[in-house]
């Protein structure tokens, strides 16, 4: 059924890390429920509104990453695409900003 999506070691990383998000915030509501707060976004939002947000943010870095490395890789003259790895970083990176300071 997913024969035509690449299962690599990042993408894995990447989904076992939005599940364990949507675990840890599930709980994290119910222990504690969230107030409306405004940061930097030009709303204000909640810990779910700030995740979605991040999350939204993460998958777009990912893709035009993914989009492209192939034009990366010529401009720098590289002999392989750069590594998946590095947006992962990058989108996990906007994701914590989004969610401490959003």
């Amino acid at each position: 059924m997913f024969d035509w999506m690449v299962w690599t070691a990042p993408v894995a990383v990447f989904f076992g890390c939005i599940v364990l998000m949507l675990a840890g915030m599930t709980m994290w509501e119910i222990r504690s429920p969230t107030r409306l707060r405004k940061g930097f976004l030009p709303i204000a939002t909640t810990r779910g509104d700030r995740l979605f947000i991040g999350l939204l943010s993460a998958a777009y870095i990912n893709l035009a990453w993914v989009g492209l490395a192939g034009q990366i890789a010529q401009w720098l003259s590289l002999e392989n695409e750069p590594s998946i790895w590095i947006s992962f970083v990058a989108s996990m990176g906007v994701l914590g900003l989004v969610m401490r300071k959003g």
